[in-house]
């Protein structure tokens, strides 16, 4: 009796850790059925391991439950959350459990974390979006940019994905860490993690940094235009490793940056470049099936190519046309933008312009705004120029309007 009483408070403790999580195990079980269908989701890490281990907490196999987070604690012995568990396993030999960790009062703020963790790690190992389906926000990739990184906050999740011909083909996904304090970063201190399009900057290796950032680090793009335009500050927003007595930190422990385990940052960096690679941040990613994605970019495909050609056809007023009235661009608004432009048109007999390598990435922000990035080659009568320009695409009233066009 003694015993069944510790399997059903120990089973109580796992629901109660993972509630939101253990509701997916049925579907998983149920998909896994589906084997003709390939895997598309990595099972590097600790997750499958973590995952049988609930499994068999469960369905009351405690033993098998203590061999697998025995073989967890083995392979990642500063995961603190594998090791949690398995005290509980031990303790539940001698007593019955009453909750999830038997731990201090004093130590009831780690309890939470982990908790949340396990919940993290779970949801994200179990619910993926359906293999045909890509991240709304990779509308373009350039044909130099090899790889991309998607991160969803709310999962706690990094998507990895690989520019395929034009088309994102996903390779891996990863726990992380962001903002003490959430996201949609406003300033200098506020502990939380921008939303936004971003690219990796720079690489500073382990030599270079303090043990807390693990490995490496790869500072991205934060402040962009885009924030600067909205008031948001700040600066040091990086993707880095965690200190060498930690195999993981909780899903909100940054200061802002996005943390990943040491063994995950070092997977993925060996797909970063510098001044190449987007690193896209949601609260939420928005997923587009193959055919909605392609339509997406078709349009949008369609707009820059006019937006060119009435340009390249100095159709002064058509070309204008493609500009938001809160357009700002050059330090100069609207008004002072198109007054310029009517004049430089008007020392033009002719122009020929095209736009290479063009970038769309969809910002996953509140606004609804695309950031194309291109490399242009504009010659004229009395005027040639070769440069890499990036602009800002808005939906006004259901029109994609520029809001902003500088240098890129």
């Amino acid at each position: 009796m003694k015993r069944r009483d510790t399997i059903m408070q120990l089973r109580a403790m796992v629901l109660a850790a993972c509630v939101l999580a253990c509701g997916w195990l049925a579907a998983a079980h149920a998909e896994a059925a589906h084997a003709a269908n390939p895997a598309r989701y990595s099972d590097a890490g600790p997750e499958p391991l973590l995952a049988r281990v609930f499994e068999h907490i469960e369905q009351n196999r405690l033993g098998d439950a203590f061999q697998e987070v025995e073989a967890l604690v083995k392979a990642y012995p500063n995961f603190h959350l594998a090791n949690l568990i398995k005290g509980d396993l031990l303790l539940a030999r001698s007593r019955p459990i009453q909750a999830f960790g038997n731990v201090a009062d004093g130590h009831r703020d780690k309890l939470a974390d982990l908790r949340d963790e396990a919940i993290a790690r779970l949801k994200g190992y179990h619910d993926k979006p359906p293999a045909n389906y890509v991240p709304r926000y990779l509308l373009q990739m350039r044909p130099d940019q090899d790889y991309a990184i998607v991160v969803d906050t709310q999962k706690a999740r990094l998507y990895l994905y690989q520019n395929e011909k034009g088309t994102p083909r996903f390779v891996a996904d990863y726990y992380i860490s962001h903002g003490k304090l959430g996201t949609d970063k406003l300033r200098e201190g506020d502990k939380k993690t921008p939303i936004g399009v971003y690219h990796v900057t720079g690489s500073l290796s382990r030599q270079k940094l303090s043990d807390f950032y693990g490995t490496g680090a790869f500072p991205i793009s934060y402040p962009n235009e885009w924030d600067r335009r909205h008031g948001r500050n700040g600066h040091g927003i990086w993707l880095h490793g965690t200190p060498s007595n930690t195999f993981s930190r909780p899903p909100k422990a940054s200061d802002g940056c996005v943390v990943l385990a040491n063994q995950d940052l070092d997977a993925i960096s060996k797909n970063l470049q510098i001044g190449l690679t987007p690193v896209i941040i949601s609260n939420s990613i928005e997923w587009l099936s193959l055919d909605d994605w392609q339509a997406e970019r078709a349009a949008l495909n369609r707009q820059i190519e006019q937006w060119r050609s009435d340009w390249e056809g100095l159709d002064v007023e058509r070309y204008l046309g493609h500009y938001s009235k809160n357009f700002i661009g050059d330090g100069q608004n609207y008004g002072q933008w198109s007054t310029r432009k009517r004049l430089v048109a008007s020392g033009k007999s002719w122009i020929k312009l095209s736009a290479e390598n063009v970038s769309m990435l969809r910002n996953p922000g509140k606004e609804d705004m695309v950031v194309v990035t291109f490399d242009q080659d504009y010659r004229s009568n009395n005027l040639s120029n070769v440069m890499k320009k990036r602009q800002y695409w808005q939906k006004e009233d259901g029109q994609w309007k520029i809001v902003y066009e500088g240098a890129g």
